[in-house]
């Protein structure tokens, strides 16, 4: 099989395309064949800068394909089922980014009818979406549709691939969303995933245009630059309100005024979805496979997220791509690539 492997730390020259014998699933684990991948910011980072306890790395935590074999105590009916794969590399050499790969079971979701396309945008993003979503003091644990009703959320960086997702999964529970956006070409796309209401913060005052919508306040804010927008967000936040923190752009440091959160019982929650708690990952899983049953999620330019895709053979700028800051989602075909 053709896999997509790095061998030490870099930059994306470290990525070469080799052939790898297919493995054989162990104990609680399936075999994959690959149709696509999924590229996340993690996964150049990791290339950066995460250590390769085996020596080698197939990076890829998410992606989509068919179960072509299982391992001990996995239920053989699983086999030729359209799957969606998540978390595929955390600590583990075998990532989504070849014709076939490993995973342990639990890491696989039936796709139904779904495209590969759509599987492979699922994962990461719309995982740490969901946990922001729900992280919130007086946020649901789950989402489903009407479990946000009366809810307002503020997503900065509705354009983004987590913005994209809490857009669309906040839409989907029926809360009021209101996002922020750094362009009209951006705005078009928020709107398109399912935004209420779009700021653009480059020409209108955030506060003041949030404050019009929601007037006490808004219940959790999914932030993507905590460091430019804590004084914004801090303004905006309702009585019991939280800030759910999933990236740095723009700063890894962010200052807080202790008593304006102080008196309304705030909440700053950080997100990373690699060591979030297993029961919010398992209820994440369910609820974004539910959401995909119901035809609520959609990926594509008019669902506000381009896909750019990439041959295994051009792995290095896919990778790039990703790191440059693409906006919308990268995937690698693994198949017939």
């Amino acid at each position: 099989m053709k896999a997509i492997v790095y061998e030490r730390n870099g930059d994306a020259s470290v990525l070469q395309v080799v052939e790898r014998p297919v493995p054989e699933p162990g104990p609680g684990e399936v075999l994959v064949r690959m149709a696509v991948a999924g590229v996340n910011p993690t996964d150049w980072k990791a290339r950066r800068n995460w250590p390769l306890p085996g020596g080698w790395q197939i990076p890829g935590q998410d992606g989509a394909g068919v179960v072509e074999a299982v391992g001990e105590g996995v239920d053989q009916i699983l086999i030729g089922s359209r799957v969606w794969v998540w978390e595929a590399a955390w600590q583990r050499p075998w990532g989504t980014a070849s014709e076939y790969t490993v995973v342990p079971v639990r890491h696989t979701v039936r796709l139904g009818s779904a495209s590969f396309d759509l599987g492979a945008c699922l994962g990461i993003p719309f995982m740490t979406a969901h946990r922001c979503l729900t992280a919130g003091e007086y946020m649901p644990d789950k989402l489903h549709a009407g479990a946000l009703s009366g809810h307002v959320v503020l997503v900065q960086g509705g354009a983004g691939a987590v913005g994209n997702a809490a857009i669309q999964l906040a839409r989907w529970a029926d809360a009021c969303v209101i996002t922020t956006v750094s362009s009209p070409e951006k705005a078009q796309l928020a709107a398109a995933a399912g935004a209420d209401f779009v700021i653009n913060y480059r020409e209108q005052d955030v506060v003041e245009e949030v404050r019009k919508v929601a007037p006490d306040g808004v219940h959790t804010i999914v932030e993507v630059s905590a460091a430019r927008n804590a004084a914004a967000d801090v303004q905006v936040l309702r009585t019991g309100g939280a800030v759910c923190v999933y990236a740095d752009d723009g700063g890894a440091e962010v200052t807080l005024p202790i008593r304006p959160l102080m008196v309304p019982n705030a909440r700053w929650q950080f997100v990373l979805i690699y060591t979030a708690p297993k029961a919010a990952k398992a209820q994440a899983v369910t609820d974004i496979a539910a959401a995909v049953a119901q035809g609520a999620i959609r990926v594509d330019e008019e669902a506000g997220l381009p896909l750019h895709r990439y041959p295994m053979s051009a792995a290095q700028a896919a990778h790039k791509a990703v790191e440059d800051g693409a906006v919308g989602k990268v995937l690698i075909a693994t198949a017939d690539s």
